[in-house]
Parts: C-alpha cells; structure tokens; sequence
C-alpha cells in the first residue's frame, strides 16, 4: 500500500507544471502530513534505486532468461501440452523471437521468426488466437522443422498475450495436447485467466531488458571511446577499433576498413594470431564494404547469403559461415568518408535499429580517433621526411628557437664542424659519433658553437624582426681535439684586443685558448692533437615562421664553398673571372668529362732565352719571366682567352674553351696584336733600367681538339690536344725561319680574313704532317693600322714574286724578289724565297711540283 501511496503523492505533486507549483503544495502541509511525504518519498526513491540496480545488474539478461523459461514450463503444465514455447515480439525488426533448449548441457539457441509468417507470426500480427486440431493440414505450419528433428506436430494452440489488451507483446504456442486428440476451449479460457498478469509481466520484463541492453550498450560505448583515446598509432587504433566495435555490438568478428584511393583496406591477426596481415579490396559497388564506402549508406543484412554483393569465397576456403551483417561508414570531421565498419554474425539473431544507433555513435569516435591517428602518423611521415630531407642536403642547416639555442643540426653541419664520424671503422660507430655530437650541441646557444663574426646580431635581427641576411664568403674556424678521451669540438676564445675581428687573416695562434664545445665558461689550451679547420662559407639566416604567422625560430644555412673558392681561385690563374666564374657554374664536369671543340691555340716563346738568361742569376730570371708573363696574360684574359700552360718560357692559351666563343679566331688574334703591343712598353722599361730587350715569336692556328682534365690520379690538369695545338707550336717556331713575331694558319685566317692586314708567306707542309697549310704573317688590324705606301708596293712586289714561285718562273720570281729585297734589306722572308730560287734555277723540281715547302724541323 506504502507503494501505492507513494505513487499516488510524487504524481499528484507532480502535476502542476508552473514553476514553483511544488513548492506551493508543500508549504501549506501539517508536520505530520510533511514527515508522511517524506517518507513516502524516500520509499518512492528506494525503489527507483532497486530498479537502476536491476538495470546495471549484468546479470538481469540471465534473470530475464530464466522467467521466461519458468513461465513457459509452467503453462505447459497447466495446459498439458509436450512442449510450450513463449516468443516474445520484437516490434523494432517485426520479428517474434525465442531461446529453444537443445540439450541438458548445451546453451539455448535464439531462433528468429518474421512477423506474418507461420502459425506465430499469423498470431502475433493478428491478434488471435488459434487452435489446429490438425497442424498438417493447417498450410502455415511448416513441417521442416518436423523433418529435422523428427518430432510429430499433431495439434496446436497458440494464443496472443497483449500488454494493455491492444498490443501483442508476446505468443505463446503450445505443441500436442497430453491425453486428447486437440486443446480445447476450455484451456483457452484457462489460460485467459493469467495471460493478462503474464503480458504485464512481460513488458515490464522487456522494459527492463531493453533499459539493461541500453545502458549495457552506453558502457560499452564509453569505453570503446576510452580505449580509442588512449593511442595515436594507426596500427594501434584500428585494432582498438575493431575490438572495442566488437565488443559493443556483440558480434562474432568486426573489420575496420580505411579509404586509400579506389582501393579500401584493412589489417587483421592472422590465423596464428601472430601478426597483421594487410586486405585490400577495390572500391566499388560490387561489395558490401565498397557499396558502402561508395555511397555512405548502412548496409543490415541479416542473411548474407542472400545477397548478391556478398562474396562467399572467403567462407568456403575458411569454413566460416557469415549469416548477419552491419555495414556502416565512418566519417571524418568534414563529413567526408574515411572508412568502413563491418560487424559480422551478432551473438544473438541479427543487428537492429539500436545496433546501427550504437554503431553510429560509435563511428563517429571512431572517425576522430582515426582522423587523429592519421593526423598523427602523416605528421611522423612529414617530420622523418623533413628530417630526411634536412639529412640529405649538402649545405649545413641549423634551426634554433626564439632563445638562439639549437633545436636541429643536420650531418653536414655536424661535419662542418669537425665530427669525426667520416673515420669510424664502420657505420654503426659513425652512428653513435653523430648522435653522441648532436646530443651535445643541441641545446647550446648557435653562435657559441658556430664562430662567425655577427652571426648572433644577425640572428636576433631575423628572429624579432623577420629579417633575412645572406652574407657571402664568410670565415669559419674551429678545431677538433681530443679532451677527456673524447673528440672534441673546440671554438677558440675571441683576441680580446681586436673584438672586430674575430678571426685575423694570419696564421693561427698556437698559443690559443679554447672553448670545448662553445661553453664559455671553460677554457682550455690547445691539446697536442689539436686539429684546426677553416671553412669559407656563404652565410644564409632566415626566420622559422609559425603556421597562424608570426616568428617560432629561426634557420641558418652555412653554405661550404673552401672546395668552390679554391676552385675558382684555381682557375682565376688561367682565365679570366668571368669565364672561371661561368666554368664554376656549369659544374666541375665541365672540365672533368672530355669534348671535342673548335678553338684557336696560340703559342707564344722568348727568342734567344738562353743567351738572354746564361748572364743572369736565378733569382733575376725568375723575376723577368713573372714580369713578362704577368703582362702577357692579361692580354689573352682581356681577349676570353684560357691560359692553359706556362712550359718554360713559352705561353700557351686556348680560345673557345671550356667554355664556347663565337669567334675565337678573332680574339686570338687581338690578344696577339695586343701582347705585340705589350712587349714595346715592356721592353720600353727594360731599356730605361739598362736591360736587354726580349722579342718574341707567336704562333696561332684553328681547328678541332679535345679538351679536358688530363694526368693521373695524382695530377691532373685542364689542357687541349689535337692537330691545332701541334700546328700552332709549329708556327710559333717558324716566326725565326721568317723574321716575323706572328704567323698565322690559314684556318685562322680564314674566320678574320676582312679583319686583318697579313703576308702570305708560303705554303707548307710542317714536320709529322702530310696536308700542306698556308702560313701568313700577321702585320696588324685593318680598323687601326693603316698600310702606308711604300708598305703596299713591297706587299705586291712579295706577292707577285711568289706567284711566279709556285708557277716554277724561277727567272720572273727571282726579279721580282730583288726589287723587294731592295725595298727591305733585312726582310728574312725575302731571303728565304731567293735562296730556294737558287736552288731549284740549278736543281728544277719536278714538273708536278705544287710550291709546298717540306719542314724538316720543328
């Protein structure tokens, strides 16, 4: 009665819906009447409390089981039927179900009927009952199950039990009657008598069950949720994923698949369950897992093989039998499929509206944690591929934070700054080397370890301001000791009375002190294994800017040109800046890898060195030729000449390589002219101090050659070789036959010939060489040297006389060369055709004679 008491007072206090309407009933209460309420209350409360326990009671679903199996044994008995089954209408999937006991030590199985079908299902959908006296003849009888079980269904009775006399919330059917042909009447009214109490029974059963199944599947869900919080792995996830889901849903096996491209895939333990064996699976519609990935609807399939996009093949090579399915996408927080669940073979008949309910909570949890864990694993992907990348590079590249300490070096820095790790025995010491180096340094204050005049201005500029600083050829020294048994890096300690320069441009001190690794508060003398280092660098400082912007650090580049410098300091020597600088920008192989070329060589020798030096001490021929040559390499630089070799007191300088030149022919002939010129005022300041004067010879000649690095391992050099270089040298040895300080081929005079003023002096074939070759003397530019009369009348009294040479009128030629020689006494050219006129007027060539003139010199 206290019960109904209780009741009657919380729902007629409760009646009122005005705000403080409760309090109003209250207040006007006697004391007694209040302590009445309040116990009332707490009586109300303490069954509210039994019911929550009952609910969270994890054995209720057994408590339910064991009532209805009670309930059913007992209204067999009354009825005196064989066998009694309750099956309890499930209103969400419109299906009756039930728990049929298959033996004294076996667990019941749950069997599933739709509504309408059958004998149950007729009752359960209409709400009335029947009575078949005979159940073979009765057409919704099926007597499969008969068949299978080898029992004989004679007779039945199945009758409705409602909840408020509308509902149908349960069927019971009972199975041949004990003693009699058919049930009759009479027990139908017997069983009216208690079907009431039993339909009230029974919801108030079910409501609990389904309040149990609720709260069960909410602890369920809140710790799939725990468990996917606890990892950031991929791998990890998607098997907490897939366990949780499980789990949850009751289900045999639960597979979580993920989207990559047009393919879905997934890891599973193998059959051994030692390790994860990776699925692929196309995305398409011709699945279950691509239909829904296709097109992000739920797939609940309650018989798989009734499906066309269930593959069975898998079921038939394992054994497995897939009878219930539930298919769901997963979704990231865009909205955009990221994968699929899918949950195989419920426990207990197939997955419902509440199983997709639960499931979809669920996937939504399941799509941050994965959307979290790829967010995390493409963010280990991006940081080992920057960390790769940072690896890889040549340049040293060191970040820092706002404080100017390290954060990252990479291995060309540590390098850079001596690491020793090049030298280890074997990879795995020069792995330990690097780290341990980079343990150390990480943390210290960046210009502490990197000793470079600014560096810390210029970083603290680039991390307040955002500036950026490139500083070429920059000097950094350090060295690398052994200090307490370890390889050290050493930064020597500031000259404190010269704090502008940092690092003087003169030797190095032996008697300076060190930093060991930067710190400043220690310093050290230099130990006996002291090694130094010097770098020229190009220094780059650049700001680490925050992804919403602003500055979180900054990066410093320390670019190694001492290799580069040396280089191009190198080739400074033997040619101009200009070509050195575009040689060094097209690579080493540009010098390296051996090409063919058309250029020009031009030679060059001091007639008479011999007896010109025989009087003078070393130390004063060595000071005459650094003079000389120091004049006459500017002339071949100002002309794009290469210098390629000095070989004694001769000059040789290449045209058109490395690197290629339009008209190399022309430039080789300006640069000799202008060496022409050099060497008056050179000899013009020789005279002045009472020195001899130095003549020289030029030999230039065109053609194709192979250039490259040429010599051993040991040595190498940049030079050319081919036909022209041989030519050339030729004719700067033939200047002495002719009396000229330049001669020419004809392959060079040829790309110049309305250029310059020239004398053909003769046609010959040089030593080693079987094609003849036109040699010309080389008398000026026609553009700033003008051929005065008396010039002109001696060049074409020369030209006529060797016309009639090469014709064989010796007599004619011999004439013609007189009046030249009269002209210019001295003239060797001259007297070189007039003495081989002689020659040939007492011994004629043959009558095939061309005019070439053998050299048998060199």
């Amino acid at each position: 009665m206290a019960q109904s008491s209780a009741d009657s007072t919380l729902a007629r206090l409760s009646q009122g819906n005005m705000p403080g309407h409760l309090k109003t009933q209250v207040q006007h209460l006697s004391k007694p009447r209040f302590i009445e309420l309040l116990e009332l209350i707490i009586q109300e409360f303490e069954y509210f409390l039994k019911a929550i326990n009952l609910i969270n009671n994890q054995s209720l679903e057994t408590l339910l089981g064991e009532l209805l199996e009670a309930f059913t044994l007992k209204i067999g008995q009354i009825l005196e039927a064989e066998r009694t089954t309750i099956f309890i209408v499930d209103e969400e999937n419109q299906e009756l179900w039930s728990k049929i006991a298959q033996g004294d030590d076996e667990q019941p199985v749950e069997i599933r009927i739709p509504m309408g079908k059958g004998i149950a299902g007729y009752v359960a959908e209409r709400g009335k009952t029947l009575n078949i006296p005979s159940a073979y003849d009765d057409p919704r009888f099926n007597r499969a199950t008969d068949q299978e079980t080898g029992y004989r269904t004679k007779n039945v009775l199945c009758m409705p039990i409602f909840s408020d006399g509308e509902n149908v919330v349960a069927v019971v059917q009972l199975l041949n009657k004990i003693g009699n042909d058919r049930f009759t009447p009479n027990d139908e009214k017997e069983f009216e008598s208690f079907a009431q109490s039993i339909g009230v029974l029974l919801e108030s059963c079910n409501s609990f069950y389904t309040a149990a199944r609720t709260q069960k599947g909410l602890n369920a869900l809140l710790n799939a949720i725990s468990s996917l919080d606890q990892s950031l792995e991929l791998e990890v996830t998607l098997q907490s994923v897939m366990t949780e889901a499980r789990k949850l849903m009751q289900a045999d096996r639960s597979t979580l698949w993920l989207m990559d491209g047009n393919e879905l895939w997934s890891k599973v333990l193998s059959g051994d369950r030692t390790q994860l064996v990776e699925l692929r699976q196309a995305n398409d519609k011709d699945s279950i897992v691509g239909y829904v990935a296709s097109t992000g609807e739920t797939l609940n399939i309650p018989d798989a093989y009734k499906d066309s996009r269930f593959d069975r093949s898998a079921d038939e090579r394992t054994g497995y039998h897939t009878h219930s399915i539930l298919c769901m996408p997963v979704f990231n927080s865009s909205g955009r499929i990221m994968g699929v669940t899918q949950l195989i073979n419920k426990t207990q008949g197939s997955f419902t509206r509440s199983d997709e309910s639960f499931m979809k909570a669920f996937n939504i949890q399941a799509g941050i944690a994965l959307e979290n864990a790829q967010l995390y694993e493409n963010v280990l992907l991006e940081k080992q591929y920057q960390k790769d990348i940072l690896q890889s590079l040549s340049d040293a590249v060191i970040s820092t934070d706002m404080g100017g300490r390290i954060v990252t070096i990479n291995e060309s820095a540590l390098s850079l700054l001596g690491c020793p790790a090049a030298a280890a025995e074997d990879e795995a010491t020069a792995d330990q080397l690097k780290q341990a180096w980079e343990d150390i340094l990480v943390g210290r204050l960046l210009w502490e370890v990197v000793p470079i005049e600014r560096l810390r201005s210029r970083l603290a500029d680039s991390l307040e301001f955002g500036s950026e600083h490139y500083v070429p050829e920059q000097t950094l020294r350090v060295a690398v000791a052994t200090v307490e048994g370890e390889q050290t890096l050493l930064v020597p300690v500031e000259l404190r009375s010269q704090p502008s320069t940092f690092f003087p441009n003169q030797e190095i001190d032996e008697d300076q002190t060190y930093f060991p690794w930067g710190q400043q508060a220690i310093t050290i003398e230099a130990p006996d294994d002291i090694r130094h280092l010097e770098h020229s660098i190009n220094l780059t400082v650049n700001p680490l800017t925050a992804p919403g912007g602003g500055v979180r650090g900054g990066v410093v580049v320390l670019e190694d040109i001492s290799q580069e410098k040396r280089m191009k300091t190198t080739l400074y020597r033997y040619m101009t800046p200009s070509v050195a600088d575009q040689v060094m920008a097209l690579g080493e192989d540009s010098l390296m890898v051996g090409k063919r070329r058309d250029v020009t060589v031009l030679f060059s020798d001091i007639r008479g060195y011999t007896t010109l030096t025989e009087s003078l001490e070393a130390s004063q021929v060595v000071s005459m030729l650094n003079e000389y040559f120091e004049t006459m390499v500017e002339a071949v630089f100002n002309h794009q000449g290469t210098l390629d070799k000095f070989i004694g007191d001769a000059l040789m300088a290449v045209f058109g390589a490395p690197l290629p030149l339009d008209n190399h022919g022309w430039s080789a002939v300006e640069a000799a002219l202008d060496m022409r010129e050099r060497l008056v005022h050179f000899n013009r300041a020789r005279q002045a101090s009472s020195r001899p004067k130095i003549n020289i010879g030029i030999g230039i000649s065109s053609g194709e050659v192979v250039s490259g690095n040429i010599g051993s391992r040991r040595k190498m050099e940049y030079t050319v070789i081919g036909d022209g270089v041989n030519l050339s040298s030729r004719l700067e040895g033939v200047t002495k036959q002719y009396g000229c300080d330049i001669v020419m081929s004809e392959h060079t005079y040829d790309r110049c010939r309305d250029l310059v003023w020239v004398r053909e002096l003769d046609l010959t074939r040089v030593k080693g060489k079987t094609e003849p070759v036109k040699i010309y003397e080389l008398i000026g530019n026609r553009q700033n040297y003008e051929l005065d009369a008396g010039t002109q009348d001696f060049l074409d009294l020369y030209r006529q006389g060797r016309s009639a040479y090469t014709s064989q009128k010796f007599n004619r030629a011999l004439e013609l060369f007189a009046k030249a020689k009269v002209m210019r006494p001295q003239d060797k050219a001259v007297d070189v055709h007039i003495a081989r006129i002689h020659a040939y007027l007492e011994n004629p060539p043959a009558a095939d004679w061309d005019g070439v003139y053998v050299m048998t010199t060199k």
